[in-house]
């Protein structure tokens, strides 16, 4: 029978992790606090033939929550930032038997630029939230192993709560940084839906970030993803289009964000489409960049 993952935990001191590995769980070798301003904070695994982890999601405020505990989703009740002034980062995970959902069958985890730009391989997708969050030093990104080779099917983009249940409840996942990071308007996210079938896939993604290249997007028959990125802040209006009629290019197999700036180039010189347009144009907050592989 395959292996896959069926129980996450995360312990935050020695007494926590001798009980994790009494009990059969693997640990993921990176401090999620590696700077030394906290407790020494490790994310642990347990694998079997039993219904398999399908989604793993963060929290880092109260709002992104609603969604999850309102679909049933298990929230492994230890804060990543424990001991340092981060973000109140928590882990989610769901097991879910959708036509959308894929067991994942392994972790890890980046801690600078060029780390984060070699994971880009086959079978493996990267979650946006750096578990670092505000706490300073490392960017640490989790990094996700599917059993078999998914696709970007659906996008989509909230800017408020009031529909992530309705969204986890049809499959999407979402990326949990805000897109408004810093700037001062709504909480926006950008969420997303797999596949199996790469004839389903999404094959372009582009940014406008003005009106010419809104135009021009839609002259060549991309889709409109209607929330604006850069709701509620003094910056462009910012929308993302995609297309799935694309005969030049590959299904999109992950999507992420960058925010590190370093982070660039080795995503580039690893293969991977950066959208150099800023998703916080024309505002003071993160500069955030759309990249896919």
């Amino acid at each position: 029978m395959p292996q896959y993952i069926t129980d996450i935990d995360v312990s935050v001191n020695e007494a926590e992790q001798h009980q994790l590995r009494k009990h059969g769980f693997t640990q993921v070798h990176v401090n999620l606090n590696p700077e030394g301003k906290g407790n020494t904070i490790y994310l642990w695994y347990k694998t079997s033939d039993c219904p398999a982890i399908t989604r793993i999601q963060f929290s880092f405020t109260d709002k992104m929550k609603e969604g999850l505990v309102a679909e049933g989703y298990h929230k492994v009740d230890k804060n990543l930032n424990t001991g340092n002034s981060g973000s109140p980062i928590y882990l989610w995970f769901y097991k879910g038997s959708s036509q959308y959902d894929v067991p994942i069958v392994e972790l890890d985890l980046s801690t600078d630029a060029e780390a984060d730009a070699t994971k880009v391989q086959p079978l493996w997708e990267r979650l946006p939230c750096d578990l670092n969050r505000r706490a300073g030093g490392n960017w640490i990104y989790l990094w996700v192993k599917r059993d078999t080779q998914t696709y970007i099917c659906d996008i989509n983009a909230t800017l408020n709560s009031s529909s992530d249940a309705n969204l986890f409840r049809q499959g999407y996942i979402r990326m949990d940084e805000d897109t408004n990071r810093d700037a001062g308007g709504a909480y926006v996210f950008l969420w997303y839906r797999q596949t199996t079938d790469s004839q389903k896939a999404i094959k372009d993604l582009q940014v406008s970030t003005d009106q010419e290249s809104r135009e021009s997007y839609e002259n060549q028959n991309y889709e409109k993803v209607e929330i604006n990125l850069n709701e509620g802040t003094l910056g462009t209006p910012v929308y993302l289009y995609y297309k799935k009629n694309e005969c030049s290019k590959d299904p999109i197999k992950m999507i992420t964000l960058i925010l590190d700036p370093t982070a660039v180039l080795p995503y580039i010189n690893a293969g991977v489409e950066v959208v150099e347009k800023n998703l916080n144009e024309g505002n003071s907050g993160f500069r955030e960049y759309l990249c896919f592989n």
